[in-house]
C-alpha cells in the first residue's frame, strides 16, 4: 500500500489496540494529589494492572487505584468550564487511559486485607497489624501523635481497632499527614479495585517500580476467632493465592501487548518486496 493508505490504517490499528488494551489490561492513570508523597508525586503517571486481581485477591503492601465508596469524600479536580478542545482531548484520552482521574478514582497503599485486626499505635507509634508493629520507611510527614482521634477527621495518627470486613480492603497514603484513607472514611470493597499500581512511566526521571515493601512479609495471619467479631472474616482470600499466575500478574499482563507489537512487525517484515517498496 502506498504510504499515504498505510498510515492512517497503521493509526486506526494502533488507536484500537491502545483502547483494548486499555479496557482490559493495562490503562496509565495520572497522579493529581500529594496524598501518596513521596512513593507518588503530583503529576506522576503509573501503569496499573487491571486483570492481576481475577486470578487472586489484593495483597497488604501493594498500590492500588480504586473507585471510592459512597462514604468516601470525592477528592478536589480542576476546575473551570472547559472548552471544546479541552473537552476533545479529555475524552480521547480517556478512551486509551491517559486522561487525569475522576474525582471518586484513588490511589493508596494496601494496610490490611479482609479479617485483619488494624490500630494505632504501638508504643513506637506504629500501626498496627495483627499485633505486629509496621516499620514504614515509606511514610512521608506522618500524622501527629498528639492530636487525638475524631470520628471522620484523618488528622490523628491514632485510631481504634478495625476489623477489616470480608471482601474490603483497609488502605491509607504514605503521605499520612494530608491523606483522606480509611483511617476516617472506612474500609474499600474488593470490588471496587479497578487493578495494581506497579511501575511509575512518567517522568522519566522518576522511573520506579512499585513494589511490596519488606515489613508486610512478617505480619501474622488473623486470629482465627476474628471471623465472630463485628464486620470481622478469615482473611481467606475469594481467589486462591497459590494460583500459578499469583506475584507474577504484571508480568504476564505485559505478554500479550509484546506479542503483538512483536506479530505485527514480523509480519511487515515477511510481505514480499514488491508489496514493502513505494511507488516511484
Amino acid at each position: 500500500m502506498p504510504l499515504w493508505q498505510e498510515l492512517p490504517l497503521l493509526l486506526i490499528v494502533a488507536f484500537c489496540l491502545a483502547v483494548l488494551i486499555r479496557s482490559l489490561l493495562l490503562q496509565a492513570f495520572f497522579i493529581p494529589s500529594g496524598s501518596m508523597e513521596n512513593t507518588l508525586l503530583v503529576g506522576d503517571r503509573v501503569l496499573v494492572n487491571k486483570i492481576v486481581y481475577d486470578v487472586r485477591d489484593p495483597k497488604r503492601g501493594e498500590v492500588v487505584v480504586f473507585r471510592g465508596p459512597e462514604a468516601w469524600a470525592p477528592q478536589p479536580v480542576d476546575g473551570g468550564d472547559p472548552g471544546l478542545f479541552s473537552k476533545l482531548g479529555r475524552t480521547f484520552g480517556d478512551l486509551i487511559g491517559i486522561s487525569r482521574p475522576g474525582a471518586k478514582d484513588f490511589i493508596k497503599r494496601v494496610i490490611a486485607v479482609g479479617g485483619d485486626r488494624v490500630s494505632c499505635c504501638d508504643d513506637q507509634g506504629r500501626v498496627m497489624v495483627n499485633g505486629k508493629g509496621l516499620d514504614e520507611p515509606y511514610i512521608f510527614d506522618n500524622s501527629p501523635l498528639d492530636v487525638p482521634p475524631v470520628a471522620g477527621e484523618c488528622r490523628s495518627r491514632q485510631f481504634a481497632e478495625v476489623v477489616v470486613p470480608p471482601n474490603q480492603l483497609f488502605v491509607m497514603g504514605d503521605h499520612r499527614g494530608v491523606s483522606q484513607d480509611a483511617r476516617c472514611q472506612g474500609p474499600v470493597p474488593v470490588d471496587n479495585v479497578v487493578g495494581r499500581a506497579f511501575v511509575v512511566v512518567w517522568p522519566q526521571d522518576r522511573w520506579a517500580n512499585l513494589s511490596v515493601p519488606d515489613t508486610f512479609d512478617s505480619v501474622p495471619p488473623p486470629i482465627n476467632g476474628d471471623e465472630g467479631g463485628e464486620g470481622g472474616g478469615t482473611g481467606v482470600p475469594i481467589r486462591g493465592t497459590d494460583s500459578p499466575l499469583s506475584g507474577k500478574g504484571d508480568i504476564v499482563v505485559t505478554m500479550p501487548i509484546f506479542a503483538s507489537v512483536l506479530f505485527l512487525a514480523r509480519s511487515r517484515r515477511g510481505l514480499p518486496d514488491r508489496q514493502r517498496r513505494l511507488r516511484p
